[in-house]
């Protein structure tokens, strides 16, 4: 496997000339991109290779049941952002736009007195591509452009008008390069020398949210050598749920059947392997860079006081019940990894309880609340709570389990 940069930073000789920590935590938001928690070892996989990751949770509060509100990357973004369920905010489906009125994780904290930065995808539709952030310092992945929006004025000529079928897993295996590898490599760098910057410029005063997107796992399953020849074709774990045959299927997974033309693109089981590999090979590629950004953080001293969180936008069915990627109601898809680090605030734990990605807003906010004065408040009523008492003691004995999650099927399903 390639050599990672040290985790483990150098201790460093006290400043006497730099300022005193912040009153209230830096805030650094780590996304994936369709990272089902059930291919890390910290959620028991056996096979996959990700010390950082594994090491990240080692330190964290980390969550068991945590959920997406939306098994598809705009809406599930969107959600995440503002708070709030989708059908409140219209996030149908990739191609709608969230409205710039209403306020997101970046308003609020910035309103709070922190600076907020984006680094990397959030999946933006429309001429808003900040939704509250200060700077960008990368594009979006994507186009920004209305191309995702089916046209319902005709009918299709194709069973499948979205373009969306077994390709990537027809076409997984080793790659050198690819529109993946360049972004997740620009948006790695960029928010390294963002930290960089910040320790040196303590003139700026204001506690920072950053958030570093990375677009890794998600397909096309294809990974650089060197982390595809981390792993085995014989080593790789097959789905526990075989794949069902087409009168066995619900609606919505039989709706997937022919979204994803598996009726005309039969997939083996040397290609499950085959993906499968290369998805756990992307997982360590990300894996490595996560390691790197923490290790920057620390070398800068801003590790003291920053609360890191970690998870994806949602997961990947990975040829559990023969499906694959996401847009569905099942544990593979809609389930993402959480961690939450604060060092000497959380002690490490694990929590059962069910959670979902409206609950990060509400956190942010209690804890970016200040110890004196009066702290932002939701212009309208929020759809998730605060984590806070989880991550203090793991319970929360007036905290709802219930999880509400979505897919609108571009507003015409449920």
């Amino acid at each position: 496997m390639p050599s990672p940069m040290p985790t483990r930073p150098v201790p460093r000789r006290p400043d006497p000339d730099r300022p005193a920590v912040n009153e209230r935590p830096n805030i650094l938001l780590i996304m994936v991109d369709e990272l089902a928690p059930q291919a890390l070892p910290t959620y028991g996989h056996r096979v996959v290779r990700a010390p950082h990751i594994t090491r990240l949770a080692e330190s964290s509060v980390v969550f068991d049941a945590a959920y997406t509100n939306s098994p598809l990357c705009a809406p599930a973004r969107a959600s995440m952002l503002t708070g709030r369920w989708t059908p409140g905010i219209g996030a149908w489906d990739n191609g709608a736009e969230l409205s710039s009125e209403l306020p997101t994780m970046a308003h609020y904290l910035r309103a709070g007195g922190y600076s907020a930065t984006l680094a990397g995808k959030m999946h933006f539709i429309g001429p808003d591509q900040l939704h509250g952030f200060e700077e960008r310092l990368t594009t979006d992945i994507y186009p920004a452009d209305f191309s995702w929006t089916a046209n319902w004025t005709r009918p299709p000529t194709e069973p499948n008008p979205a373009g969306v079928s077994m390709r990537p897993v027809l076409e997984a295996g080793p790659c050198l390069r690819n529109m993946q590898i360049d972004y997740d490599e620009e948006v790695h760098h960029r928010a390294g020398q963002w930290l960089w910057d910040r320790a040196r410029q303590p003139a700026d005063t204001r506690p920072f949210f950053l958030t570093v997107s990375y677009t890794h796992p998600h397909p096309p399953f294809v990974a650089q050598q060197a982390f595809w020849d981390l792993y085995r074709d014989e080593d790789i774990d097959l789905p526990r749920v075989p794949a069902l045959p087409p009168e066995k299927l619900d609606p919505g997974s039989l709706g997937l059947y022919y979204n994803h033309r598996r009726d005309r693109m039969p997939i083996t089981q040397r290609d499950v392997i085959a993906a499968r590999r290369a998805y756990y090979g992307m997982i360590s590629w990300v894996d490595q860079r996560i390691g790197e950004l923490l290790a920057t953080l620390a070398a800068s001293g801003l590790d003291e006081n920053t609360v890191v969180i970690f998870t994806s936008d949602h997961g990947e069915m990975l040829g559990e019940r023969g499906m694959w990627f996401k847009m569905c109601m099942y544990e593979w898809s809609v389930r993402v990894p959480l961690f939450v680090r604060w060092p000497g605030r959380f002690a490490p734990a694990r929590v059962a309880r069910n959670v979902s990605l409206v609950d990060l807003l509400p956190t942010m906010m209690e804890l970016a609340r200040p110890s004196t004065g009066p702290a932002p408040a939701p212009v309208e009523p929020l759809d998730g709570s605060s984590l806070v008492p989880l991550l203090r003691t793991g319970r929360d004995d007036d905290w709802s389990d219930c999880v509400i999650s979505d897919f609108t099927a571009g507003g015409v399903g449920r």
